[in-house]
């Protein structure tokens, strides 16, 4: 069964992932995760995209977006394609990096925004890169540490021109991030220090991977046997949350589509 096309819209909240190829590693060493950071960090300030969280392990990444009106395709093409052609190069390979296409899911805000930015933020603690929270803490290749304010913010690049002392988007992102936190940033970080810490217990969490019916209910497969399917909320694998922010969002992705073609 073919694949369907990627949902894409102006501000909406996308969850993407990408594997390397034969789920073999794409960053073999911290020049390679720099370098793509660096790359990921000029992009976004390019398109206006925000990223609230982002988290690398060896073979792959996952990043939470908001879309501005520059095409998630597009965004997604310069940073893997850009990569790719780098990495190619220092390791003197030739070939696919990256397995198939990006994986995105369309998600809901109000449910979604935090539980997602914690979700990837423990990416490394469950894939046992790093030993607990405390080394989480210190880890360089996720967003966590940046709020913690533990790490310089590596997708802010030296490279990128700033105007009469105006913030970055990205330092404007994670601003927005501990707002829902705290009022004072001390009181913010400790706060979102105990909401992630509160999130190990909670295991892989695999409603939160994708789309659909059963994971839009929290895992709940009971939504699927007491209803007649026409009785059924709407839902799309491709999107995680509520059946009227599904059919909102595919009617702002079907604008968006006839507006790309005109």
């Amino acid at each position: 069964m073919p694949r369907q096309a990627r949902l894409d819209a102006p501000d909406v909240l996308q969850h993407v992932m990408a594997r390397g190829i034969e789920r073999r590693k794409i960053f073999w060493d911290d020049k390679d995760r720099t370098a793509f950071l660096e790359r990921f960090g000029v992009i976004l300030e390019d398109t206006q995209t925000q990223c609230y969280a982002w988290a690398l392990t060896p073979n792959h990444f996952h990043i939470l977006l908001r879309t501005g009106t520059t095409p998630l395709s597009k965004v997604m093409r310069r940073l893997m394609t850009g990569y790719a052609v780098t990495f190619n190069l220092r390791h003197r390979r030739a070939g696919h990096l990256f397995q198939n296409r990006y994986k995105s899911v369309v998600c809901e805000e109000d449910p979604y925004l935090l539980e997602l930015i914690r979700y990837i933020h423990l990416n490394p603690l469950r894939a046992k890169i790093v030993a607990d929270l405390k080394a989480l803490d210190k880890y360089a290749w996720t967003g966590h540490s940046v709020l913690l304010g533990k790490q310089k913010n590596p997708l802010i690049s030296d490279t990128i021109p700033i105007n009469n002392n105006e913030k970055l988007l990205a330092e404007v992102t994670i601003e927005d991030v501990l707002k829902h936190f705290g009022k004072r940033l001390k009181d913010a970080r400790q706060n979102y220090h105990h909401f992630v810490e509160k999130g190990i217990k909670q295991g892989r969490r695999p409603e939160l991977q994708g789309g659909g019916l059963v994971r839009s209910a929290g895992g709940d497969t009971s939504v699927l046997s007491p209803k007649r399917k026409e009785d059924r909320e709407l839902s799309d694998e491709r999107i995680l949350g509520s059946g009227d922010f599904v059919s909102g969002v595919m009617k702002k992705a079907a604008t968006n589509v006839r507006r790309d073609s005109l």
